[in-house]
């Protein structure tokens, strides 16, 4: 094909394929339902009940609407990928039965945005050129992996919130337990006591309140807690839990035993970050402070030289 035919057409070609996929993303917002179809979707799914009287409007509305369409084309093959997402995504935080849904979305957002952006800036500095579509790829692609990076960050704050806030927790557990208080009733003072300083937990505390009251089994409560969390030490908690309610020993000492090992664990850790202060120091001390001190040292010296080699 003759090139400057395909400079004259190429322009074309993006902005319908812009069209295009404007009037593809529009289409998948459904149109507004009937009193008598949000009945049946509440007979059908009886967590919609209550969303019939909080009617949203505006972005979120329409995304909600729209998120099961947008997310079709990223939804997990198997049942074990779709257990890995949910993991992932209740580790940051996420633990609503939609935030599969609603990731999965932004995703498909971020990537059209990712590629349209991508385009537009390369057409607007080099012009319509073949560069412009591989500039569409390369930001399409950047979107869809965005969302990610994103989530594992927050999942991983999250985590360390928590690692860092558990054995506060812990002895307070430990405390309750030791005054007389049962084990739900301990971890429901817990979360009241430690509400400001400890967010994170305490929303994972109070979420297995939540599960205890509705009549889940304690077990499956404390195991989907540490699966929830993410942190190895919360794994742990829940698993002597577990063991001490199977075989009727004593929570209020394997809350203690649990609590030394986590004092013993953090005063490892502390010693570990300070034996490392040293190293760190290495790099700050070449970059700013030995230059300084060279030139404090060798610069008199240095003018002395100069002029004496000037002199001669």
């Amino acid at each position: 094909m003759d090139p400057q035919l395909l400079h004259q057409i190429l322009p074309f070609a993006v902005f319908g394929a812009v069209v295009a996929g404007v009037w593809a993303v529009v289409s998948l917002f459904p149109s507004s339902e009937t009193r008598v179809s949000e009945r049946l979707s509440e007979l059908k799914d009886p967590r919609r009940s209550g969303e019939s009287d909080e009617k949203q409007t505006g972005i979120k509305s329409a995304f909600k609407k729209a998120a099961p369409a947008l997310s079709k084309a990223l939804e997990p093959k198997t049942e074990l990928e779709e257990n890995k997402l949910r993991v992932k995504l209740a580790n940051a935080g996420f633990s609503s039965p939609h935030a599969n849904t609603s990731f999965l979305a932004i995703k498909v957002i971020s990537m059209l945005a990712g590629a349209v952006l991508a385009g537009a800036g390369t057409m607007l500095v080099m012009g319509a050129t073949l560069d412009g579509l591989l500039a569409v790829g390369i930001g399409g692609g950047l979107g869809l992996f965005i969302p990610d990076t994103v989530l594992s960050l927050m999942a991983w704050s999250r985590k360390d919130k928590i690692f860092l806030s558990l054995p506060d927790a812990l002895d307070l557990l430990v405390v309750c337990v030791e005054a007389g208080l049962g084990l739900d009733a301990a971890m429901r003072r817990v979360a009241e006591e430690l509400s400001e300083g400890a967010k994170e937990i305490c929303d994972e505390i109070n979420h297995c309140n939540f599960q205890l009251q509705m009549g889940r089994p304690r077990r499956e409560v404390l195991h989907d807690f540490g699966i929830r969390t993410g942190v190895d030490d919360v794994k742990a908690l829940a698993a002597i839990l577990i063991q001490a309610d199977k075989f009727g020993s004593s929570i209020a000492q394997a809350l203690r035993v649990q609590s030394d090992s986590m004092r013993i664990k953090r005063s490892q850790l502390a010693e570990e970050k300070a034996a490392m202060t040293a190293v760190k120091m290495i790099f700050p001390l070449v970059l700013f402070i030995f230059p300084g001190i060279f030139v404090v040292l060798v610069g008199p010296a240095a003018i002395v030289m100069i002029r004496e080699l000037l002199t001669m």
